[in-house]
């Protein structure tokens, strides 16, 4: 079986972001991801646990009732290499950091929760001021679909530091890639 996705980890959204970060980076070491908004989401808890096996330093930056699910952070302390800090505090969050990872700030099913997450999510959306907090050559993720004007403005999106289309087109490449690992 193969998890593509699932409401606690989205782990093929992952092995397409570090297929992308491989592309853009040239590597996988020496990198610090941070992961800004809701961080009990499927897509920063994938991160998290990949970052742990690979070695990279995780950021989890979100409000104090939005953090990472316990059982994940117990799967992440397994590894010996795991260097995953979690934060309500921005600037410090994303200082030297190489990738910035959101997603939307309402999931499937948080639909009920749309006006009480656009409130506490607000100064955790991705602009232009907490670009320039992160690293010079820092690159933008987002899985999609993307609520412009919510977790993240249009210029980061449209901008030069975005690589969310070229994560996309890395789904279906590791995907494949998956398979005939699977298949070999």
């Amino acid at each position: 079986v193969i998890n593509a996705l699932s409401d606690v980890e989205h782990p093929c959204q992952i092995l397409a972001d570090l297929l992308t970060i491989h592309e853009v980076k040239g590597r996988l070491t020496d990198l610090t991801i941070t992961f800004i908004g809701d961080c009990n989401n499927n897509v920063a808890h994938s991160l998290a646990l990949a970052s742990a096996m690979l070695g990279i330093s995780f950021r989890c930056v979100s409000p104090k009732t939005y953090c990472l699910d316990k059982t994940i952070l117990s799967k992440v302390s397994m590894f010996k290499d795991a260097s995953i800090t979690e934060t309500t505090n921005l600037k410090e969050a994303l200082k030297g950091t190489d990738v910035i990872v959101t997603d939307t700030w309402i999931s499937m099913g948080d639909e009920g929760e749309e006006d009480v997450r656009l409130k506490v999510f607000e100064e955790f959306q991705v602009n232009t001021d907490l670009m320039k907090l992160a690293k010079p050559d820092a690159m933008f993720l987002h899985c999609m679909p993307v609520y412009r004007g919510n977790e993240v403005t249009s210029y980061v999106v449209d901008g030069e530091q975005s690589f969310m289309y070229q994560e996309a087109e890395n789904r279906l490449h590791a995907q494949k890639a998956l398979l005939v690992h699977l298949l070999s």
